[in-house]
């Protein structure tokens, strides 16, 4: 009795280090991941001399508001602001409007060619036709400069399908198929009526990713956006910054430094302004997206 006492008791403290160390680690993960995003908030209504100098650690000092200022100032901001949130809700939408409906396809044991066409869509995650090609066929449908192109661009992403995929076959029973048939239930009136009120979860999951994706999208508006009436977000603040940054090496002596100063405000100040909306939205699906990811993964 005495031995098994000693086990349990050396048992308990082993679990009690073990808690320990998993605590310490969590909270050094969380100020790694934490501190860099609450730095970058302080420092954009800090004076920047004092960030430049180290003086800026865990508050503001001097605070001034000039890059948040300088940035809403321009009439610009709020067009990319309406463009941006044009291409993250019709997008997003046309994505889980594609996406959801051939992950629904693709999940079907009965569709014979399933595999095959499975093999289709992630051959194109590694092999791709080339960025002049793609212009080129962008360009001869007229697409060049509108915003269609930005909101059909990437009207479904393999590794969302393959996770929207996974989900409908590990999570949704066959049988209930089987049920909806008997009643009369057509494929599309199945998914409709079940699949997707079942797949909450994974669309919540999808939904974060594609407007993250719309969200951040600057390569493709680059490319294909020659107009500023149609120029996102992600545009605008690069060239707000870039016109910042060139006032502030076009300067010399004292001036310069304070417009270097300025500039570096405008910087935080816009990181802050592009990612707070975001950062906002997630909140609200949290509680979708472990649940939508773990299910959707492919489990050994």
């Amino acid at each position: 009795m005495a031995k098994n006492s000693n086990k349990i008791k050396s048992k308990s403290t082993a679990d009690r280090i073990f808690g320990a160390a998993v605590i310490i680690l969590s909270i050094v993960v969380f100020i790694a991941i934490a501190y860099p995003l609450w730095f970058i908030v302080i420092a954009s209504i800090s004076n920047s001399n004092l960030v430049n100098l180290g003086k800026v650690t865990i508050w503001p000092k001097d605070i001034r508001f000039y890059g948040y200022k300088q940035i809403m100032d321009d009439a610009r901001i709020w067009r990319g602001y309406a463009n941006t949130i044009l291409y993250v809700v019709a997008g997003t939408a046309l994505n889980i409007a594609v996406t959801m409906p051939a992950a629904y396809a693709l999940s079907r044991r009965d569709f014979k060619a399933r595999n095959k066409v499975m093999l289709y869509f992630v051959f194109t995650m590694f092999f791709s036709g080339g960025l002049v090609p793609l212009y080129m066929t962008i360009s001869s449908l007229h697409l060049i400069s509108t915003k269609t192109i930005l909101i059909i661009f990437v009207a479904v992403n393999t590794y969302n399908l393959i996770i929207a995929r996974t989900f409908i076959q590990n999570s949704i029973p066959e049988e209930l198929y089987e049920a909806a048939t008997l009643d009369g239930c057509s494929h599309f009136a199945y998914f409709m009526k079940v699949v997707m009120p079942l797949s909450k979860a994974v669309v919540s999951v999808l939904i974060l990713y594609y407007a993250v994706f719309h969200w951040n999208d600057f390569f493709n508006a680059l490319l294909y956006i020659n107009s500023d009436a149609y120029q996102p977000l992600q545009i605008v603040l690069r060239e707000i910054l870039l016109l910042n940054q060139a006032f502030a090496s076009g300067n010399g002596g004292v001036q310069g430094g304070y417009g270097q100063s300025s500039a570096d405000q405008v910087k935080y100040a816009v990181i802050i302004v592009s990612t707070l909306p975001i950062l906002c939205v997630y909140p609200f699906i949290q509680k979708y997206f472990e649940k939508g990811v773990m299910i959707g993964a492919v489990k050994g």
